[in-house]
């Protein structure tokens, strides 16, 4: 499996989160806290599923938690995803 970007998580993450508030990605700023974005618990336990499908590994309960934006998630979905591949 091939390691994720941030940019390529970044992009992800924004066009989800758009499409879940139906609303145009510019309007879904990479450094806005998820509790700020209107996403409800159900809505972001979706995101979280969908998310580890995109990637292929689990999420821990608590990541939105630990990493609260698009910028911060992305960046640790990214070295996440960098050292699965590494050590697959």
């Amino acid at each position: 499996m091939a390691a994720v970007t941030a940019a390529e998580a970044e992009t992800w993450l924004i066009e989800k989160i758009a499409h879940r508030l139906g609303v145009a990605t510019g309007e879904v700023s990479r450094e806005v806290y998820f509790d700020e974005l209107d996403l409800d618990s159900t809505e972001a336990l979706i995101l979280a599923g969908e998310l580890e499908n995109w990637l292929g590994f689990e999420l821990s309960t608590t990541t939105l938690w630990y990493h609260p934006t698009v910028k911060d998630l992305a960046a640790y979905l990214a070295e996440e995803s960098g050292q699965r591949a590494a050590t697959a």
